[in-house]
């Protein structure tokens, strides 16, 4: 299989990377990489900071610039669908109808926003932020605009209600939860996070329903909650998660369960098909083996990097430690490990200095640490957690504890 022809669907970190492992490893088959996009694959994440700010431009974003993939031979397919698997001919047929074959398939289709039930959603005004174009289009009207509305607390919401601060903008976040960033960070974290975005002069609405979004003239001018409460705006971005790709692979029979479903090495139920990235559901040996999506760039470039080992020739399962990132105005937060379900939690250095770390337990055991403004304590916990060292809660709080000592500590 190792010279067979790969076909890559989907262009975003998870496809890019897996194409230029595939040559750093010699790989001698043909690479066709295919993106819905038309555009040269680019990085995500400062799509919500440094693009969406101005600060850097289009070359920045880049992954690569054009000669890259001519010259590492990775035929690259821009502003082209995938419309059909056929596993029993090995082909996918293209949106124009053409037909492409394959040694192996790797699904990275990544994922699309989520679009709320909203009477009022298709107003001109209202704006998403995960594509470039979409992005483009949230500059312009930001640049525009005087009063904004976020749907959504994550991530993607406060990264761009702090740039939209810091462009003058009035800025109004509404949450359908009780916390900011509720689904991802311990209660110490959000809470933090909070009270850093309303000293700027966001303000929130915890544990509100947007009902509806009202307009003008086919254009956005409020926003209406449950309550009755009208929030004015001419600029609203939704951003209540997101919806894994995963059509494709059900069309073709394979298991599609919150992403598409893969083993440990990221193999589908056909063993000519991966799956990679914001759309694989896989047993993660950092959520006790259970069926997990990640929606993170680290674990869609070490996807990447496993599945190009089994091509060519040196499987092995996918074990790589989960870690996040979010910048928000001058906080960065770095998150390693998996901290959902976690039961108690145990604050090192003090959350009034804005420079912290949240000790996430479960029975006792350490599942993530959440550093806020504390990049070497990000640093240590990912060593500590990828090795599977042990840090006492008391351990933790004690900043007399030598973190960097235990995280380097040579196994007995």
């Amino acid at each position: 299989m190792a010279q067979d022809p790969v076909i890559i669907v989907g262009a975003g970190h998870a496809g890019f990377q897996l194409a230029a492992s595939l040559r750093q490893h010699s790989f001698e088959g043909g690479i066709t990489l295919i993106s819905d996009e038309a555009v040269l694959p680019y990085q995500r994440p400062p799509l919500s900071k440094e693009y969406l700010d101005g600060k850097i431009g289009l070359d920045l974003l880049l992954m690569r610039p054009e000669a890259f993939y001519r010259d590492h031979r990775i035929d690259y397919l821009p502003g082209t669908g995938v419309s059909e698997i056929d596993r029993v001919g090995k082909t996918v047929r293209l949106a124009s109808g053409e037909r492409v074959g394959y040694g192996h398939l790797v699904l990275a289709t990544g994922a699309r926003n989520r679009v709320p039930a909203l009477p009022g959603i298709e107003l001109d005004g209202v704006a998403y932020l995960r594509t470039l174009a979409e992005t483009d289009l949230l500059r312009d009207r930001l640049a525009a605009a005087n009063n904004v509305v976020v749907i959504g607390a994550g991530f993607i919401g406060l990264e761009f209600a702090a740039v939209a601060r810091g462009s003058g903008k009035s800025v109004h976040i509404v949450e359908l939860t009780e916390r900011a960033m509720g689904r991802v960070v311990s209660v110490p974290s959000s809470r933090f996070f909070a009270e850093a975005h309303r000293r700027t002069g966001v303000e929130f609405s915890f544990g509100a329903q947007a009902a509806r979004v009202a307009g003008r003239n086919g254009r956005v001018d409020h926003v209406e909650l449950a309550g009755g409460a009208r929030l004015p705006a001419d600029l609203v971005l939704v951003s209540i998660g997101v919806v894994p790709n995963g059509e494709l692979a059900a069309a073709a029979g394979l298991a599609v369960a919150n992403g598409i479903v893969a083993n440990e090495e990221l193999l589908t139920a056909d063993v000519n098909i991966s799956a990679i990235g914001d759309c694989a559901a896989f047993p993660s040996r950092h959520a006790a083996g259970q069926p997990t999506r990640l929606e993170a760039v680290q674990n869609a470039a070490d996807h990447a990097r496993c599945v190009a080992d089994r091509i060519v020739g040196k499987p092995h399962p996918y074990g790589a430690l989960p870690w996040f990132w979010s910048e928000q105005g001058k906080l960065r937060l770095q998150i390693a490990g998996l901290t959902t379900g976690h039961d108690q939690t145990v604050v090192r250095g003090t959350v009034e200095s804005g420079e912290f770390s949240v000790f996430c337990y479960k029975a006792g055991a350490l599942l993530g640490v959440e550093s806020v403004n504390r990049p070497a304590d990000h640093a240590h916990a990912r060593r500590l957690l990828a090795a599977g060292r042990a840090v006492a809660p008391e351990e933790a709080a004690d900043m007399s504890f030598d973190l960097r000592a235990a995280a380097t500590a040579k196994a007995a």
